[in-house]
């Protein structure tokens, strides 16, 4: 993968959006419930996609004609994890660990999935083993992790 100004930029702000996303809705389930919060934070979602979609799909005078192939079974259950990972946020950031254990927790299992995922074959990727650096950054994950539990 090359790494170039644009593409740090978009990780960047992916991860503050992140951040801001999971704040708002652990303040909304202070006031309501976390399933309230979750279901504000993704009707929202819902509301805008919705919207970049249907500025999208305006009819053009240039149709090109091409079908596009059918996407995977597995590529629909996208929005389950996505869903219980903010509802689990919004009751983890309310509880001990707080926003940023839970951050660290979270990332540290999408990547030991991520490894598994890449260890197994799952989902078409290309199988291959684990390196020392795999199992360096896991460590570094769950150690800071630990720091950040431990001592906020």
């Amino acid at each position: 993968m090359r790494t170039t100004g644009g593409l740090l930029l978009l990780t960047v702000g992916a991860g503050v959006l992140l951040t801001a996303m999971i704040t708002t809705n652990s303040y909304l389930a202070t006031w309501n419930s976390p399933l309230l919060a979750s279901w504000f934070a993704h009707g929202s979602g819902a509301l805008v996609a919705w919207y970049l979609l249907m500025l999208r799909l305006r009819p053009t005078a240039a149709a090109t004609g091409s079908v596009a192939t059918k996407a995977p079974f597995w590529s629909y259950l996208g929005g389950i994890p996505g869903a219980l990972t903010v509802l689990l946020a919004a009751i983890a950031v309310n509880s001990p660990l707080a926003l940023a254990g839970t951050l660290g927790l979270m990332l540290t299992g999408q990547i030991v999935f991520g490894l598994l995922s890449d260890l197994r074959g799952w989902f078409g990727v290309i199988k291959c083993r684990f390196t020392s650096l795999d199992f360096l950054s896991v460590a570094l994950m769950l150690a800071g992790s630990a720091l950040l539990i431990t001592f906020r």
